[in-house]
């Protein structure tokens, strides 16, 4: 019957074969058992061979750079900036779940009670913007309002003694003609004075606020009375479009940072910082670390592959994809050689075969003599 078929008859109707029994394979109803046995091989083998050997770290650096610098300002990315911001903000949940039941009060404190322990943080902030011209002007603005409405206050008070307006609309009278006859001469150096004056009292103020002040306190007050409300409540504080608006920012600052050298450096560090911790470390106990165990890893495969594989049979893909890797295996010289001849390659294997087996032969045939030899000089 092979005669009157020519090889590339046979090779085609081999790769027809095999094409639908991997077809079937991945489409059957014992797919879940093949991907579980799967990864069961997978994460066997992966005890045995470290993250280092299996990645290399410079490799690694480049691919992360070039996935973070492509991803970063893509067109997905940037519409779907948009379409999570507004998702999140009109998430119903959101008015079924009150925040205190999703944030724990005490990490809330704990953070608090951190943020108000970093003196450091502090000192180095004030330093900073008492550098700044525009905050000295603020500080010198709330100071001198502060000290105008205290003054406002007790003219009100004193203006109600007999005599004592007239007095003081005298007095102020005076004091506009000295301050107009001395304008010119102190009005910058008197500015000056007045702004380090305001951030020097604007800093010690603060400073005293946050070291003796129950700021602790107050703050998780604010927040019990926010914890006790649904997350939908903090609609109050922006609408959608401020939503919005802030997280693509938010984008554009990452976007327009992901191409620095910085940028460069800093995933270059974190990359180190995996093969540093984890390089010498088995793949499956890697992922076991990372949460990934064996449950959490077939339940991902079982949840996408089977669709994906279903969707692509029925879009008739799965049979092109399959036949397009096998097809240059049944068209090699190898296998036409096979089916030319299929005896071609047996003395070969047979003379392997019985090179193998002839020591074995040559052993028991010794052995056989030794059990015989005391026999017979017993006997003698």
């Amino acid at each position: 019957m092979l005669g009157a078929m020519t090889v590339e008859d046979v090779a085609a109707r081999l790769l027809d074969a095999q094409v639908d029994w991997i077809v079937g394979e991945l489409t059957g109803p014992q797919l879940a058992d093949l991907l579980a046995h799967d990864v069961d091989d997978l994460l066997r083998i992966g005890t045995s061979v470290p993250f280092g050997a299996l990645v290399e770290r410079e490799s690694l650096k480049r691919v992360v750079r070039r996935s973070v610098s492509a991803s970063g300002d893509s067109a997905l990315v940037t519409a779907m900036v948009d379409a999570i911001a507004d998702a999140v903000y009109a998430l119903p949940a959101a008015d079924e779940h009150g925040l205190g039941t999703v944030i724990p009060r005490e990490h809330v404190d704990a953070l608090i009670t951190k943020l108000l322990a970093m003196r450091q943080l502090h000192d180095q902030a004030m330093d900073r913007m008492a550098q700044s011209p525009a905050v000295a002007d603020i500080a010198q603005r709330f100071v001198g309002q502060l000290v105008n409405d205290i003054v406002t206050q007790n003219r009100e008070k004193v203006e109600r003694l007999p005599g004592a307006k007239s007095m003081m609309s005298l007095g102020l009278g005076a004091a506009k003609r000295v301050r107009a006859a001395t304008a010119d001469t102190f009005i910058g150096e008197a500015a000056g004075r007045g702004a380090q004056f305001a951030v020097k009292r604007t800093n010690a103020v603060t400073r005293d606020l946050l070291r003796d002040a129950p700021l602790r306190e107050a703050a998780l007050e604010v927040w019990d009375l926010q914890a006790a409300e649904t997350i939908g409540a903090l609609r109050e504080y922006a609408s959608a479009a401020d939503v919005r608006e802030i997280a693509q920012l938010v984008r554009a600052i990452i976007a327009d940072a992901r191409d620095t050298e910085y940028a460069a450096a800093l995933l270059d560090a974190c990359v180190d910082a995996i093969f540093d911790a984890y390089g010498d470390t088995d793949v499956t106990t890697l992922l076991g670390d990372l949460g990934l165990g064996r449950p959490e890893l077939l339940f991902a495969v079982q949840q996408v592959a089977p669709r994906l594989l279903t969707t692509l049979h029925e879009h008739g893909q799965l049979d092109g994809i399959v036949r397009s890797r096998l097809a240059p295996f049944f068209a090699g010289d190898a296998v036409r050689a096979i089916l030319a001849d299929p005896a071609a390659t047996a003395p070969a294997k047979q003379a392997t075969t019985t090179a193998r087996k002839a020591p074995v032969k040559k052993a028991a045939t010794k052995k056989a003599a030794a059990k015989k030899a005391p026999t017979k000089k017993a006997t003698g």
